[in-house]
């Protein structure tokens, strides 16, 4: 995605130059968030961009992959030799983490790429028992395919309860819930001991059957080609991007999964992992690029996610807040959570309440101080708190 927009933003905004875009995977390029879902379930064949990149011209290099870069000859390294660039943009993306010992041991999984998602097709469709390690965002997307598609699922936490790295405690706690109302098991407190042919070994001893092993347990910046260039990179090895998203290396730009950026807004550098982030950045790239003064990249994160039947959305960042207002019953079809800092809102979950989300991401954009009273009633609409 991010790679793709900055091509077409560089179009849209003039440039004239050759645009050449080059990728490892040999696939047209496509859209990710389709193969937990539609691709997945085999609803559809793939998700490939409907951009004709000949008509705009932009030069694809597909299943090449870069080694390397040397800033200071303006140079990308590949294994069929050299190639020159006077603007380059990173936005390589992320590379999912692997379970430790689990490197070549049939029928595990890793659901990131199309070739991913074609494995895990026929796993689906052969309703084989399927474990799946994490009940982060993926796991619960490919536990809810899964169980769509009639597999026996049981989920595998390490933590206490689901999405433990991405919300506080009370607001994923009533999640769980989620997963036995969609005939799932989820398993929390649960470390895997070892995987083996078949079955799933935890800590405890207990052994649970799995025709497939789906791990989902975070992803991390896919930076490591760059281990020589002196690009400067960040504590979780993302590079790091100003507020241009222009790195430390002269004429080389960063977007998507593989940067950080500060952010004004939440004082400090976000990592954001996220469809929108990649969909955004390319235009301030491309607005650098082609020499306008772009606004400082700032944007408020925004996610979903679609599991066990329904609709979650998140906007901001909710780190730093000091307060948190509740809409409604979490053990309900419809909910939401909003955070706020110093009475101005800055993030906001939505489970089925679309509404709510749209709103509160304008209130955060704008900074706006709400009445955390009138907030907290579910019948009002959330712009309706506005003091």
């Amino acid at each position: 995605m991010a790679g793709v927009q900055t091509a077409v933003a560089l179009r849209e905004r003039g440039f004239a130059g050759a645009v050449t875009l080059i990728g490892a995977e040999p696939h047209q390029p496509y859209d990710r968030p389709p193969l937990s879902k539609a691709v997945l379930l085999g609803k559809a064949e793939g998700s490939a961009f409907d951009i004709d990149f000949e008509a705009l011209g932009v030069t694809l290099q597909l299943g090449r992959e870069v080694t390397g870069v040397r800033p200071a000859d303006h140079e990308l390294d590949t294994a069929t030799g050299p190639v020159p660039y006077d603007v380059l943009v990173v936005a390589t993306g992320a590379e999912p983490t692997r379970l430790p010992g689990t490197d070549g041991v049939p029928g595990v999984h890793l659901l990131r790429t199309l070739d991913d998602a074609e494995r895990l097709r026929p796993v689906l469709a052969e309703q084989h028992d399927v474990v799946v390690v994490g009940a982060g965002w993926i796991g619960a997307e490919f536990a809810t395919a899964a169980r769509d598609a009639g597999c026996r699922v049981t989920v595998v936490e390490a933590a206490e309860r689901p999405l433990a790295g991405a919300l506080p405690a009370a607001v994923a706690a009533p999640m769980a819930a989620w997963y036995a109302d969609a005939g799932a098991a989820l398993r929390t407190h649960a470390r895997v001991a070892h995987v083996e042919p078949g079955a799933v070994v935890l800590d405890d001893g207990t052994r649970l059957p799995a025709g497939a092993v789906v791990v989902g347990i975070g992803a991390r910046p896919a930076t490591a080609w760059l281990a020589d260039s002196g690009i400067a990179l960040g504590e979780h090895r993302e590079i790091v991007a100003d507020e241009g998203l222009r790195t430390s290396a002269p004429d080389v730009y960063a977007v998507g999964d593989c940067s950080s950026f500060p952010s004004r807004r939440y004082g400090r550098r976000l990592m954001v992992h996220h469809w929108d982030n990649a969909l955004q950045g390319p235009r301030t790239v491309a607005a650098g690029i082609v020499g306008e003064t772009p606004a400082v990249y700032d944007p408020v994160p925004y996610f979903w996610s679609e599991q066990f039947g329904r609709f979650v959305q998140y906007a901001g960042h909710h780190e730093a807040a000091d307060t948190t207002v509740w809409r409604g019953d979490p053990a309900g079809a419809a909910w939401s959570v909003c955070w706020l800092r110093d009475g101005a809102l800055v993030a906001v979950l939505a489970v089925g309440k679309p509404r709510d989300l749209a709103q509160g991401r304008k209130l955060i954009e704008a900074g706006t101080a709400l009445d955390a009273e009138l907030l907290a009633d579910p019948a009002r609409p959330l712009k309706s708190a506005a003091r």
